[in-house]
C-alpha cells in the first residue's frame, strides 16, 4: 500500500510541475516517504475535523517543496484531488509557497527559510502551557540549516525540554547554488544537535520502516531525525541533479517520468 500512496504523490507532484511549469521538483521529491509516513502512519490528524484541538501538527519549513505537501494532503482527503490542477497557474488556488489559507491541513505558511522551527517551538511551548497532547513536527532542508534562526531554536528547545517536538532535517545534499557541504560543511550535522542536547537519528530518508521507527522512538528530549534523501528521488534523470531545483519538465522529459512512475 505504501508504495502505491507513494507513487501516487509522485505523479501528482510531477503533473502539478508540469502543468504549471514551475520548480521545485527535486525539493519535492526528496521528501515523499517523509510525509507518507507522517500522514499515513504516525499523526493524529483527522481530515474530516482538520482544526481538532488536540491534533499532531506538520510544518513544512522549506515551503519551496508546496507541491509534495499538497499532493500528500490530497491524497489523505484534506481536500478533492482536482484542486492540485489549480497549483501556481494563473487565478489558482494553492501558491508556488505553503499557504495556510488555501486549502484545509495546513499549520504554517511558509518559504521564508529558516522560519519554521521558531513556529513549531511555539507551538510545542503552547500545547506544554495548555497540557494539549499534541505533537509537533518540523522538516527542515538541508540548505536551510544555514539559517542561524535555525540554530537559535536549536539551542532553546533543549533548555524548554520540549519532548513534545520532533524535527526532520531532508538531507538531499544538495541546495539553490551547489553541493550543500561546499557551501557551509555539515558532514557532522548530527554531532552539532546532540551537542546542543537534542535526541538524534540517522535514517535512510526512503525507507518508510525506518523512518516509522525513528518518528517513533520515545524521546524525553527534542527529537531530530537527518533523514539521508535524494534529491529528485524516484524519476531516474532527476536524481542528485542540481538543475531541477529549477527546472520544469518539458513535454519530451514529463512523458519519459509519467513513463518511470508508470500508469
Amino acid at each position: 500500500m505504501n508504495l502505491m500512496i507513494t507513487k501516487e504523490i509522485r505523479k501528482s507532484i510531477l503533473q502539478m510541475v508540469y502543468r504549471s511549469k514551475s520548480s521545485h521538483i527535486g525539493s519535492c521529491l526528496s521528501i515523499v516517504e517523509i510525509l507518507y509516513v507522517l500522514y499515513f502512519k504516525v499523526m493524529r490528524i483527522d481530515p474530516a475535523h482538520p482544526d481538532n484541538e488536540s491534533r499532531d501538527k506538520f510544518i513544512l519549513s522549506k515551503g519551496h517543496a508546496s507541491a509534495a505537501l499538497y499532493a500528500t494532503l490530497a491524497e489523505k482527503g484534506f481536500f478533492q484531488k482536482q484542486l492540485l490542477e489549480r497549483f501556481y497557474v494563473d487565478y489558482g488556488l494553492l501558491p508556488g509557497h505553503v499557504d495556510m489559507k488555501a486549502v484545509p491541513g495546513i499549520e504554517a505558511s511558509s518559504g521564508s527559510l529558516g522560519h519554521g522551527l521558531s513556529i513549531g517551538i511555539g507551538m510545542a511551548i503552547a500545547n506544554k502551557l495548555s497540557n494539549n497532547p499534541g505533537h509537533i513536527y518540523v522538516l527542515l532542508g538541508d540548505g536551510e540549516c544555514n539559517e542561524g534562526s535555525i540554530w537559535e531554536g536549536v539551542m532553546i528547545a533543549p533548555m524548554l525540554k520540549l519532548d513534545n517536538l520532533t524535527v526532520i532535517i531532508d538531507l538531499n545534499k544538495l541546495q539553490g547554488y551547489g553541493r550543500s557541504d561546499e557551501i557551509i560543511n555539515q558532514s557532522n550535522i548530527i554531532e552539532r544537535w546532540k551537542a546542543f542536547g537534542w535526541d538524534t537519528y540517522d535514517i535512510d530518508g526512503h525507507d518508510t520502516e525506518e523512518i516509522e521507527v525513528a518518528l517513533k522512538y520515545y524521546h524525553s528530549m527534542p527529537k531530530v531525525i537527518v533523514a539521508n534523501t535524494i534529491k529528485g528521488k524516484g524519476i531516474s534523470f532527476m536524481e542528485n541533479k542540481l538543475e531541477w531545483h529549477y527546472k520544469s519538465p518539458n513535454t519530451e522529459e514529463y512523458q519519459k517520468a509519467l513513463a518511470e512512475l508508470g500508469d
